[in-house]
Formats: structure tokens, sequence, C-alpha cells
């Protein structure tokens, strides 16, 4: 048995993650400067929708500097203890953000709830105007991450956030006039619990990702089956085992095979040629190939499926 290292002979540097700093500041900087005002506006106006918007936003705010913050510790080299790097920190942020936002759901709809028991006037002219401010900022905002967020579940979470609280502020701004029309109060809290319910919708498959992706299950980018066919139609192979996918961080996947290769040695050719292939056609930047020859003698303990 031997084993072979898709780099083997052919060293190459791993594709770096894409920058996104200045985009993680600008966006901060335009969502802080929001929040304050949105927050100071919303009591003065007393209306909840927009304290609520608020808190939401704030908790963006939250959730785009723990992003900007895994992002950059991603980018950090691997130490002697840390022989991964940082990259997993990319994961664990996707895993803060969506706590964060579950929280500001929890909160908003307590605070509707109460709110419905004891109506108070809102001034509408604030609302809709802070409101409609926020239609702008947020999806200036969301525009910062449209590009980049198919390959990196942070920055999309960044681009769902934001698109989401321009949907909301939008739906703040609506029923802003419609109480300036009605003086119907009871349309501020039922929009806070709108509001939460987009909160929820958007936030959804976010967790679900970060959940699946901290415990190393396969990328959803990724289709375990094809990835099989794909090796067993490599030159020589005639079976495979162990086979273990799973991302090092929101960008980056890595695998791990043993291929039996009857009357073959360790072949850097064959090795690169896998490599490549994994890579171009599946995005995994990290393969690592233990080949066996499985002629004779005591057969690998892995070859049996669910050992370990």
């Amino acid at each position: 048995m031997s084993a072979g290292h898709s780099h083997a002979g052919h060293g190459h540097a791993h594709p770096a993650p894409e920058n996104f700093d200045r985009r993680f500041a600008l966006a901060v900087a335009l969502n802080l400067g929001f929040v304050a005002a949105e927050f100071w506006f919303g009591f003065l106006s007393n209306s909840l929708a927009l304290i609520a918007d608020a808190g939401h936003n704030l908790s963006d705010v939250a959730g785009l500097l723990i992003a900007w913050f895994a992002a950059w510790l991603s980018r950090r080299k691997p130490t002697a203890r840390r022989t991964y790097g940082y990259r997993r920190a990319s994961i664990l942020a996707a895993l803060a953000n969506a706590a964060l936002l579950i929280a500001a759901v929890v909160w908003i709809v307590a605070e509707s709830i109460g709110r419905f028991n004891d109506p108070r006037p809102v001034a509408s002219t604030i609302v809709i105007a802070v409101a409609a401010i926020g239609v702008v900022i947020n999806t200036a905002t969301a525009l910062l991450f449209l590009r980049g967020r198919e390959r990196d579940i942070n920055v999309q979470g960044a681009f769902l956030h934001m698109a989401a609280d321009a949907a909301v502020s939008l739906g703040v701004v609506l029923s802003g006039i419609v109480i300036a029309l009605t003086g119907r109060l009871w349309l501020d809290p039922a929009i806070s619990i709108v509001i939460a319910i987009v909160i929820l919708w958007s936030t959804w498959r976010l967790a679900r990702d970060a959940v699946n992706l901290s415990l190393d299950m396969v990328p959803p980018h990724v289709d375990r089956g094809e990835v099989e066919r794909y090796l067993l139609a490599l030159p020589g192979v005639a079976s495979l085992h162990d086979l273990h996918i799973w991302p090092m961080s929101t960008t980056e996947t890595a695998l791990t095979v043993h291929l039996v290769r009857p009357g073959s040695g360790l072949d850097d050719a064959f090795l690169e040629t896998a490599r490549e292939g994994l890579e171009h056609r599946f995005g995994i930047v990290h393969p690592t190939f233990q080949i066996e020859a499985g002629e004779g003698g005591k057969p690998c303990r892995f070859a049996t499926p669910g050992a370990f």
C-alpha cells in the first residue's frame, strides 16, 4: 500500500479567499450610522416598527463585523499547531450570524405582542422618512455583496440580510403611510411581526448551511456521487473506499480517499490529473489520495463501509 497526496512533485498554491475588506468596512460604516439615526427617530416617533428595524440592523452590523473578522482570520497562514490555519473561523462566523438573527426575531416578537396590548401613537411622517432612507442604504449595502455571494455563505449571508432589510424598510414605509391615512395603530406591531417573519425566513437557509458545514457534511455545491464516479473513471482505478469530502472553510473543500489501482505504484502524473479534475469540476482544492495495490495480503481495514 502506498500513499500519495495531490501535491506530490507538483507544488502549487491554493487559491486565496477573495478579499472583501473594503466592502465590509463601507457596509459597517453605512449601517452603523443608519442604526443610530433609526433608534433615535424611533424613540422620537414612538414607533416600535422603526425601533425593531433598528435592532435588526444593529444585529446585522454585529454580523458584518463577525463575518469580516472571520474573513481576515481565514487569510492567515497555517501554523505548527493550526495546520489548516484559521479557515474554519468563517464557518463559526456564519453560525454566530444565524444565532444573532434568531435572537433578534425573539425580541421583536415579544415586543410586538406587548404593543398589541398597549398601542401607542406613532409619528408617521418621521417613520416614513427614516425608513425610506433605510431602503436606499440597505439596497446599496446589499449590492456591495452581490458579487461573490454564490461562493461564500458569509458573503451570501451579508447579501441576504441587507436585501431583507431593504424589503423590511419598504414595509415600514408602507405601514407608516397606512397609519397616517387610517389611524390604525395596531399596524405598527403587526408590521414588526412581519419583519420578524422576514428575518427568520432569510436566516433559515444560512443557519441550516452553517450547521451542516460545522458538522463536516459534504458542501451543497458538491455531488458526492459525481465525485465517486469521476474517481472510478480515472485510469487504472478498480475501486475506492474511505471517501470523505468536507468543508475546510465556507469557500474551500477538502477530500481524502483510498484508491485501489492494481499493479500501479505512486504516479505523480496520475495524482496531478486527479487533482486538476477535482478542482475544475467540483471546486475541491485540497485532495489527498492513498493508493493501494489491492493484490493479496491483508485488505485495508477502511474498505468496509462504516469503518473508521
